[in-house]
């Protein structure tokens, strides 16, 4: 990999579930139209009104691990027994286009990201005001059972712990502060 050839930029955004990662990244996408969102693939069930190919790409397990043995994944993780992978092909491309590359992974991903791209990935990490606080969010987002919130929330007391180990930190206690903050980084490294 030659990153001098890369004249696009990465930029990665890490949160535990439940931190409005989701809603702060499509005002992202609407605010900065010429960020590419990566589509990773995913072993992960569908879930109402996400799209094959645009929210993910959803395959089987099979097929997942034929692709990562096949080393074509920049990284892949498993993550809440499902597993999570990033095209090398088309990230790579897209940086020696001159395309900016948005990423919503987990910290394990993020790590792996940082390990391959090192400072050519731009990392910012969202967090919740509190782990109570990311509880009551996914309780009353219902789209997940009580076992799956609890992994999350033991995942999320972990990825907590690293909050500090990457370039940027954003803490969402208020939506429209944590956006703003997360905007004006945004330009910072797309235009600074």
């Amino acid at each position: 990999m030659n990153k001098e050839s890369f004249t696009g930029k990465l930029i990665v955004i890490v949160a535990p579930s439940g931190t409005g990662k989701s809603t702060m990244i499509k005002r992202l996408k609407l605010d900065f139209p010429t960020i590419v969102e990566s589509v990773s693939y995913t072993t992960r069930p569908q879930r109402p009104g996400e799209v094959h190919g645009l929210s993910y790409f959803f395959i089987s397990r099979e097929e997942f691990i034929a692709k990562r043995d096949n080393n074509d994944f920049l990284e892949w993780a498993e993550v809440h027994g499902n597993f999570y992978g990033t095209s090398k092909e088309f990230v790579e491309t897209c940086l020696k286009e001159g395309k900016h590359v948005l990423f919503d992974l987990d910290v394990q991903g993020t790590d792996s990201m940082k390990l391959h791209f090192q400072d050519v990935a731009n990392v910012i990490f969202i967090s919740p005001p509190s782990v109570e606080e990311l509880e009551k969010r996914l309780r009353h987002r219902g789209t997940e059972n009580t076992q799956v919130i609890n992994l999350r929330l033991m995942n999320a007391r972990k990825e907590l712990l690293r909050k500090e180990d990457f370039d940027y930190l954003i803490y969402n206690d208020d939506i429209e502060n944590a956006y703003s903050r997360l905007k004006e980084i945004t330009q910072k490294i797309l235009h600074g």
